[in-house]
């Protein structure tokens, strides 16, 4: 078979090896008892990679469930810094009854794949396992080594996968000096039906907070001027109503600098919000960016309607931009007051310039299957395994290839209801990390 048509044949593989790992569940809750965990999709793709002549590093990292597989492909220049590829496999849970087809059915139908993580990220994963098969089955030998990590838990922050892995089994990483994973690569479509493809640089850090208070217990018929679950409210409400400010971040800047070359557009600051309204749906994503944020997600108080509990409790989600940790926290201690207990988990930003050889082999690898397509960066306002990998001194970047129909809201489909990934966009993905895997 000619070199185009095995590499036709790896996207069409990317496309049913992500089908296929969409009918698997992997909802990952973060709750040991209710999460169903990663270990039938790990076996999935331990058995695809040795059945292409793989040894693989088969890695159980928190009980029967947890699980993640690691392979290394030798490249020609051992002497290289190694490129880490890297994906996680558990998924956030979906309600059936939402859904126009079952969220865990991997359908192919008008011309999407349908099921929970076709986004985020089994269709990352479908492809980067597509080449990795392909690569080893052809015996190509890419310049340098590429490890390829399939990884868990992800979605509740890493403990038993990149985290774990990072502070337990630091060697399988030996020599890595840069990583690409998720949400990044993807087009938008801006002035004139240009593409542009976000190649994410940045993310915000990572704060999920628990937030206690403590009350006099009592009967819930009489006064009672020491209830928890009123000083907890109260004190949800103003931060869940606080808007931090606004700060252009360095990543930002460049972003909209960009956007502004491609298609005249201005963004001044006094009017920034308004201004990147204009980018469409992509506009939630970036406009998250801008400002730190604490969204309260869930509130947890009482066991009887007629008692007045003693502890209530609050869980908020903080998003917090590079080098605002302590504008922030002094914001947040002067929003809760002294009387909030808070912990937390704690992730911190990731943030790299957009230069260098890697970044311009992504865009080659773009430009040669969208010609007059630009190149971007942009800061992402969630998070992923990139935070592990930072600590052992890893330049990590967003980059999942993906051309996308100017009309698909795509941010909304992260978590969202009906996610699902265009075929020709894993096809279109497959192609262009395979330019750049063999040009990196």
């Amino acid at each position: 078979m000619s070199e185009p048509n095995l590499i036709e044949a790896a996207a069409d593989e990317a496309v049913t090896l992500t089908s296929e790992l969409l009918r698997i569940d992997t909802t990952n809750t973060g709750d040991p008892d209710t999460l169903v965990g990663e270990r039938a999709a790990a076996e999935y793709v331990a058995e695809k990679l040795t059945d292409a002549g793989y040894e693989i590093t088969y890695v159980e990292s928190g009980g029967k469930n947890r699980h993640n597989v690691i392979v290394r492909l030798p490249g020609a220049d051992p002497g290289r810094g190694a490129l880490l590829i890297h994906g996680h496999l558990d998924v956030v849970p979906a309600d059936p009854s939402e859904w126009s087809v079952h969220p865990f059915s991997g359908a192919v139908q008008d011309d999407y794949v349908w099921g929970r993580g076709a986004v985020d990220m089994k269709d990352m994963v479908g492809m980067s396992l597509a080449l990795a098969r392909h690569y080893k089955m052809n015996n190509i030998v890419p310049p340098r080594d590429l490890v390829f990590a399939f990884l868990a838990d992800e979605e509740a922050g890493g403990t038993y996968g990149a985290q774990w892995l990072v502070d337990n089994r630091p060697e399988l990483f030996e020599g890595v000096t840069e990583a690409i994973s998720e949400v990044g690569g993807f087009s938008i479509t801006l002035k004139d039906n240009v593409r542009a493809y976000l190649i994410e640089t940045a993310e915000k850090g990572i704060r999920w907070m628990k937030l206690r208070v403590r009350g006099t217990a009592g009967h819930g018929s009489m006064i009672h001027r020491d209830n928890a679950v009123t000083k907890l409210s109260e004190a949800v409400a103003r931060l869940g109503n606080h808007r931090f400010p606004l700060v252009l971040t360095d990543s930002v800047k460049e972003f909209l600098a960009g956007v502004t070359e491609i298609t005249g557009w201005d963004f001044p600051e006094d009017d920034l919000e308004g201004a990147v309204a204009k980018l469409g749906n992509i506009s939630r994503m970036i406009g998250a960016t801008l400002r730190d944020t604490a969204n309260p997600t869930m509130l947890t108080a009482g066991y009887k309607s007629n008692v007045i509990p003693s502890v209530a409790e609050a869980a908020v989600d903080c998003r917090i931009l590079p080098g605002r940790l302590e504008a922030f926290n002094r914001e947040l201690d002067e929003i809760l007051g002294p009387d909030i207990e808070k912990e937390w988990l704690e992730l911190p930003p990731v943030e790299t310039t957009f230069d260098g050889a890697l970044v311009d082999a992504m865009t080659a690898a773009v430009l040669a299957e969208d010609p007059g397509a630009r190149t971007l960066p942009y800061m992402l306002s969630g998070g992923t395994d990139a935070k592990s990998f930072q600590k052992l001194g890893i330049r990590n970047f967003g980059f999942a290839p993906l051309q996308l129909p100017a009309d698909l809201d795509f941010s909304a489909l992260f978590h969202g209801v009906d996610e699902r990934v265009p075929v020709d966009a894993l096809k279109f993905g497959t192609r262009v990390l395979d330019r750049f895997l063999r040009a990196s």
